[in-house]
Order: structure tokens, then C-alpha cells, then sequence
């Protein structure tokens, strides 16, 4: 199975949402909360996906984007064979 990885930052709905989504289809993932006011983090984050907004997920070191795509998978495609 694939890694899941959820970069979130703190109040930010879409991550909780993200999260829930996982959780209700038994994904296990690691969660890395970023906190708003570490700009050098952020900004190396961003640099790395070229992704702007939160929660940023990751399938191993493949950026798949934020709770919008995280949804589209789950509803086209079935996240768990996606990730096996």
C-alpha cells in the first residue's frame, strides 16, 4: 500500500475534511501539521509540491492535491485501489 502523507495547517476545514474522508475508508495516514506562522516551512512545502492552498497530500512523494482531488478519487476510482 501506498504512504498517505496530509500536510494540514491549523482551522483549515478542508484538512479536517481530508482527514475524515481517510478515516471513514480505514486509510491509515500520517498527518504533518504545519503551523501558519513557520513561513520557512510553508514556503518549502510549496516549493516542493508547487501547491498552494491546504491540505496538501501526498500518495508516497506523489502529490495528488488537496481534499477536492482526495474526493474525485475516492468517488470515481475507490481510494484503497488506487493506493494498493
Amino acid at each position: 500500500m501506498k504512504k498517505v502523507i496530509v500536510y494540514t495547517i491549523d482551522f483549515c476545514p478542508f484538512c479536517t475534511s481530508a482527514k475524515e474522508l481517510l478515516k471513514r475508508n480505514n486509510i491509515p495516514f500520517e498527518e504533518i501539521k504545519l503551523d501558519r506562522s513557520d513561513e520557512a516551512a510553508v514556503n518549502k512545502l510549496r516549493e516542493k509540491s508547487n501547491w498552494r492552498t491546504f491540505p496538501q497530500i501526498f500518495f508516497d512523494d506523489e502529490l495528488i492535491g488537496g481534499f477536492d482531488e482526495l474526493n474525485k478519487l475516492h468517488q470515481s476510482k475507490g481510494l484503497n485501489n488506487i493506493l494498493n
